[in-house]
């Protein structure tokens, strides 16, 4: 027996990884192959069987998963985000999110015959989309950048919010079975619980009294006890303690989670792929059509309240009515609403509610619906209403430092959308005084994948003075953007590097500007008075007429021709530039006053 759990176990974790990579490359959510697996695996096959083979460990074990998953979604909430990202995100985070649950617990309770308990934990349960089942979406459609920051925010701040509200309404509906008493003790209790593991793990973090290579296991281990210790205290309030606890820590001052969120983020990929093939085997594809009438009933109370909270969180915007209408078709449900009602249900069964079973069918009924599809018609409805960005315009540029700068500044002239990422804060303050979109961290980190915005961004140039955060950025990104549209800037290091430190031929990018040309070299003549000008080239002054003027007083950047499309110098392509075109060049010191006589 122990011998086959073990096993199952090793199946689960593999299938669950796979999972995962296939939603990577196919650019879908990852829920919709771990739930299928699931499926195959459990009532399909008969190959995994949870409910026999894990017995009274199942509940505890989904218990702790949701428990570290809920914990990782509060770490994500900072107050400063609802602030910073418009009064359109802020509203359907906070008040719209309220909306949203009455009138969709309203309509169940009305329409599909639901207890008035369940509706409203049915409800909270599906106001949730959530950035896993968000990203995937956002980039297939490719709208324009106004829609997609909106939808990306909501994603990622209404995952702690919403897990919060269906935590609460659980615990009512389980404590109001004996006593309300017992409801505020079970609140009161996680609420302290959760605080007081922050309060003491954010004071050790402060006094450094974690050495960083545990930072991640003593995170871990406190979340365990906060989670165990509140539910020992009150029953059912663990959930609620870890919550409050992630969301305190993420609003601290002074201390920094990024490395434990990252930690946590790879976690709870393999957390979320063993639940979920685990929880799609306890599905009986039967259950879910059996919903009948009163499934589409409740679907269709899930698809039309969300117009009307977009439009009432909108009001007063600058939000076009077909800006609206995408945000209100784009609502796919997730990870949080999957995983929390799953455990919900086995609960309250437990306790008396025999219509509890059918929170599962409801939900995951929801969410198969609005993932497929949105996923296949997002893209369509986005044209449809003229709201996809045919050609992302925008560049990446990792480095602020000043030929950085000086090049994301020229870029920005000439209409392109520029954003600088650094580590080096006075750089990033730099760059913000110039009036550049800026993003302080490494592009290549977790933090980067959840924070770093790249609506409307096509191109990546590495120009930082780190040959090898060049190179990582020029990999993760050749994925996303395209292997032609990743680009590096030399460094002097890597030009008279020998060929034990030169970066192997495979993982290299087309070098900017030409064979000879380094970011110190640029850096030299910036600081010298160099200056990037815009020279508009004619018949009677073409790029050969343009070089001999110059001679060997500029050095070629870009070339922009009568559409502005953008096109790189690099060492291995030189544009086939035309009249009409723009060129942008680094003009030396000394040619720098004449050449605004042919500066366009």
């Amino acid at each position: 027996m122990h011998d086959n759990l073990l096993y199952v176990i090793s199946a689960v974790i593999v299938l669950g990884v796979l999972a995962q990579w296939l939603s990577w490359r196919m650019k879908v959510p990852a829920i919709l192959a771990l739930l299928v697996i699931g499926i195959v695996a459990g009532p399909v096959t008969g190959l995994l069987r949870p409910d026999e083979m894990f017995g009274d460990i199942l509940f505890p074990m989904v218990s702790l998963g949701v428990a570290l998953v809920l914990f990782e979604g509060g770490l994500t909430l900072k107050l400063s985000d609802l602030r910073g990202h418009g009064a359109a995100v802020s509203n359907l985070v906070s008040w719209g999110a309220v909306l949203n649950w009455l009138l969709i617990a309203c309509g169940c309770w009305l329409l599909a015959g639901f207890s008035f308990e369940m509706a409203l934990l049915f409800a909270a349960l599906v106001i949730v989309t959530g950035p896993t089942v968000i990203n995937p979406l956002l980039r297939t459609m490719r709208a324009t950048p106004q829609v997609s920051q909106l939808l990306r925010w909501e994603g990622i701040l209404i995952d702690p919010v919403g897990a919060l509200l269906a935590v609460l309404v659980f615990q009512f509906i389980i404590a109001g079975t004996e006593s309300y008493l017992l409801f505020l003790e079970s609140i009161a209790v996680g609420l302290v619980a959760g605080v007081v593991a922050a309060l003491t793990l954010g004071f050790l973090i402060r006094r450094h009294w974690i050495p960083e290579y545990l930072l991640n296991v003593v995170a871990l281990a406190w979340v365990v006890l906060a989670f165990a210790a509140s539910n020992y205290l009150a029953h059912e309030s663990g959930l609620l303690a870890v919550t409050i606890m992630g969301v305190w820590l993420a609003n601290t001052r002074g201390v920094d989670m990024s490395e434990v969120l990252s930690f946590k983020e790879s976690l709870s990929i393999l957390i979320i792929a063993m639940l979920f093939i685990v929880l799609g085997a306890r599905i009986n594809p039967s259950d879910i059509l059996e919903t009948g009438v009163a499934g589409v009933a409740v679907l269709l109370v899930v698809l039309l309240a969300r117009p009307l909270v977009v439009w009432a969180c909108t009001l007063g915007g600058s939000y076009s009515w077909r800006e609206r209408a995408l945000v209100a078709w784009v609502a796919p449900r997730g990870i949080v609403a999957a995983a929390v009602s799953s455990l919900f249900a086995l609960r309250l069964q437990e306790v008396g509610y025999p219509e509890a079973g059918l929170l599962v069918s409801y939900t995951f009924l929801i969410i198969i619906v609005t993932v497929i599809m949105q996923s296949v018609s997002a893209r369509f409805v986005a044209r449809a209403l003229g709201l996809v960005e045919e050609e992302p315009r925008g560049i990446l540029i990792v480095g602020a430092n000043p030929v950085a700068r000086t090049i994301g500044k020229a870029l920005l002239g000439q209409g392109f959308r520029v954003k600088l990422t650094d580590t080096t804060w006075s750089e990033i303050q730099a760059a913000r005084m110039d009036g550049l979109d800026t993003y302080y961290g490494e592009p290549v980190s977790a933090h980067a994948d959840r924070q770093l915005e790249l609506e409307g961004i096509g191109r990546l140039f590495a120009m930082s003075r780190r040959p090898a955060l060049n190179t990582l950025s020029a990999i993760k990104f050749r994925r996303e953007f395209g292997r032609n549209r990743v680009f590096t800037l030399r460094t002097s290091q890597e030009k008279d590097a020998s060929e034990k430190r030169r970066v192997a031929e495979s993982y290299r990018a087309p070098r900017l500007f030409g064979e000879g040309v380094t970011q110190q070299k640029l850096a030299s003549l910036i600081a010298q008075g160099a200056e990037i000008k815009a020279t508009l080239l004619t018949e009677n002054f073409d790029l050969a007429a343009y070089q001999e003027a110059r001679g060997n007083s500029h050095i070629p950047l870009f070339a922009l021709d009568k559409n502005k499309n953008l096109r790189a110098f690099t060492d291995d392509f030189q544009p086939d530039v035309k009249p009409g075109w723009t060129l942008l060049s680094l003009v030396l010191p000394e040619k720098a006053e004449a050449e605004k006589t042919g500066s366009g």
